[in-house]
């Protein structure tokens, strides 16, 4: 008798726990079932079912398929946030581009200012350089003269230090103007390809 009551205990304890409610079930972690009311503590990050009064499945509660839902939901968002700030960035920038020019030729105009005014600058950071050069020039013939001495003037080291760092500065800038010129080019191609695309001129 009392071996027939601990096998209808053991069935009662993996049976759903309310015949007349829904119960959840699971398969934890140590590889063993459990039920409850509620879900149990165990089931707790794994795959639930829950189940009717009949004891049959009516839904399946899958935590990492809802974390992958959510993970997946928020990178569409986050991609269609993007693309819609791209859009208005390029509908901002079509609205400038019309706003500032009038035709193809107000755009070859804008260019030809931009190139000139590269051109400016660099021959002005060439005229720079020929300068400090001739400073060097002129300190590197008074240095001649301190050779012979154990010391050089102070001033003098500074100077030629000076004029080598302003030399090297200027270099650096006349590399930068020089390049400018394809970055320039590059900017007004492209002005001119929207500009063309927008009107359909």
């Amino acid at each position: 008798m009392h071996a027939r009551n601990v096998a209808i205990l053991a069935v009662l304890t993996l049976a759903p726990l309310a015949a007349g409610a829904q119960s959840y079930r699971c398969i934890a972690k140590d590889g063993k079932r459990y039920y409850g009311s509620i879900i149990p503590a165990e089931c707790f990050g794994r795959p639930v079912e829950q189940l009717n009064a009949q004891g049959l499945v009516v839904k399946r509660i899958d935590p990492e398929g809802a974390e992958k839902e959510r993970l997946l939901k928020e990178a569409t968002e986050a991609r269609k946030r993007q693309e819609e700030a791209t859009a208005r960035e390029a509908a901002r920038r079509n609205r400038a581009l019309l706003a500032t020019y009038t035709s193809e030729k107000d755009i070859e105009d804008a260019r030809a200012r931009a190139l000139a005014e590269n051109s400016k600058a660099v021959r002005e950071t060439e005229d720079r350089i020929e300068a400090i050069r001739k400073r060097q020039s002129g300190y590197e013939k008074e240095l001649e003269l301190h050779k012979s001495k154990d010391e050089i003037p102070a001033k003098l080291r500074d100077d030629l230090k000076n004029a080598e760092d302003d030399l090297k500065a200027q270099q650096q800038l006349l590399d930068v103007k020089m390049r400018d010129v394809n970055a320039i080019n590059a900017r007004y191609d492209d002005d001119k390809k929207r500009y063309v695309a927008i009107t359909g001129r």
